[in-house]
């Protein structure tokens, strides 16, 4: 009689079995890579778009910081059609990574436009990102754990 060769249901079992407790430790650190890249992108664009309301509010102190992200742009109103950020920042609410991103102009004083918000809140809270994001024009990036943050929230540091 000839010995076959191959492996038996014991052993492949034994392997899948390996290979779902590997899975069931690296998921879970995979997922909070994930969040954690997507909170990085957050922050990164909520600076990049804090960078950008001082470049239009230094080209254009007769008109103050920008009344939406898509003027900055296109630039249609005071750069003359200079584009400060991309199309993604450019949409009120700008989805990136994640986090919906919404910018607010304050109030004209004397045709200038002194203030500004911007929040940077994940989609899905726990799943795309747990902390979200503030600022304003201070430059100053604010965070808080429950996902939706306001000027009255720590400073990141």
């Amino acid at each position: 009689m000839k010995k076959q060769k191959g492996f038996s249901l014991i052993e492949l079992l034994i392997v899948v079995a390996i290979i779902l407790i590997i899975a069931a430790i690296a998921i879970p650190n995979l997922l909070k890579s994930k969040m954690a890249a997507n909170e990085s992108s957050a922050v990164g664009s909520v600076r990049t778009l804090n960078t950008a309301e001082v470049t239009y509010a230094a080209g254009c102190p007769a008109i103050g910081y920008s009344a939406t992200l898509n003027e900055m742009n296109t630039g249609a109103i005071c750069t003359s059609g200079t584009s400060i950020i991309d199309n993604v920042l450019g949409q009120d609410p700008a989805i990136k990574s994640g986090y919906s991103t919404t910018y607010a102009a304050g109030a004209a004083v004397g045709g200038v436009v002194n203030t500004y918000t911007l929040s940077a809140t994940p989609l899905k809270v726990g799943t795309t990102g747990q902390r979200g994001f503030f600022s304003d024009q201070t430059g100053v990036i604010r965070y808080n754990q429950a996902g939706t943050a306001t000027v009255a929230d720590p400073a990141l540091q």
